[in-house]
């Protein structure tokens, strides 16, 4: 009984938020409101900004001042070591939705990499598959899903993830499962190293990309929207396996190139032809894991 009742009472919770949080369509008579509206895809914007302003604050008040001392105590060796670390625990799950998606030869790649880093790489603090031309990629269930051929859903931000969609969010708990440190964890009862590793990898994260979420945040008129446009877009790349997600970050930082009041951003995630291809430069990971 007791259970029934708290169930009711979360579901009614749940149901009170997302009544509450659904924006007002507007007026079917004023076509360029409508474009915007369908084009922004997020009929839950009133909600979806107050968990952004929720996830913003915690960010300013403990995850920025950590990230800070992250980069002040560690010398860049020390971090990139860190991150390879981080990457080569991933590598059973980006395996499985290599294997998913039928790409044999990517599949081949990230098992290459695994056991080279593995090995040679002194348990993955060194990238040592690089050092061949085995470069790194990433893949998620979401992802998984896309090529699938389903559709990503209404936008969604989520408390303490941040930017998201019903797609990425479910693949998210696909990829949690499909993880052999989660089933480590609850079998040997040490399921704080995967709350850990999950703190880790975000204040590496949000440490690589300070300067990065700094000027975006200056130069835009809609922190919000900019940051919307920039996940989707971003996934769009990542979907499509386009660049090395640690150089297109880069492309947006300068002033002319950030969004105002919800305008989207230039389609530097997007494929090109080489010929209109932007200079890369290597700085910070993929921006949308720091929200």
């Amino acid at each position: 009984m007791n259970f029934t009742k708290k169930t009711l009472a979360v579901t009614s919770v749940a149901l009170g938020l997302l009544a509450a949080g659904c924006a007002t369509a507007p007026d079917p008579s004023d076509e360029a409101a409508v474009q915007a509206f369908n084009e922004a895809n997020d009929p839950l914007e009133p909600m979806n900004r107050y968990f952004f302003e929720v996830n913003h604050g915690l960010d300013e008040l403990l995850v920025k001042p950590f990230a800070g001392y992250y980069n002040i105590a560690l010398p860049d060796p020390a971090k990139d070591s860190i991150r390879n670390f981080l990457r080569n625990l991933r590598s059973p799950v980006i395996l499985a939705n290599d294997l998913f998606q039928g790409e044999g030869s990517r599949a081949g790649t990230t098992a290459s990499r695994f056991l080279i880093n593995t090995t040679l790489g002194v348990g993955g603090l060194l990238d040592a598959a690089s050092w061949f031309g085995i470069n790194y990629h990433d893949e998620d269930f979401g992802q998984t899903l896309a090529v699938w051929g389903s559709g990503e859903g209404i936008y969604l931000h989520l408390p303490l993830l941040g930017p998201s969609n019903p797609r990425d969010a479910g693949g998210k708990l696909v990829d949690y499962v499909l993880d052999p440190l989660t089933w480590v964890g609850y079998v040997y009862n040490v399921s704080w190293i995967n709350t850990t590793r999950f703190m880790v990898e975000g204040i590496d994260t949000r440490a690589r990309n300070i300067e990065t979420i700094a000027e975006l945040q200056k130069g835009s008129v809609d922190f919000y929207a900019t940051i919307r446009s920039l996940y989707r877009q971003h996934r769009n790349d990542a979907i499509a396996n386009g660049e090395d997600p640690e150089a297109v970050i880069s492309k947006v930082t300068s002033e002319e190139m950030i969004p105002e009041d919800g305008a989207e951003l230039p389609s530097v995630f997007l494929p090109t032809a080489p010929a209109a291809a932007t200079p890369q430069a290597t700085t910070g990971d993929q921006l949308s894991e720091a929200f």
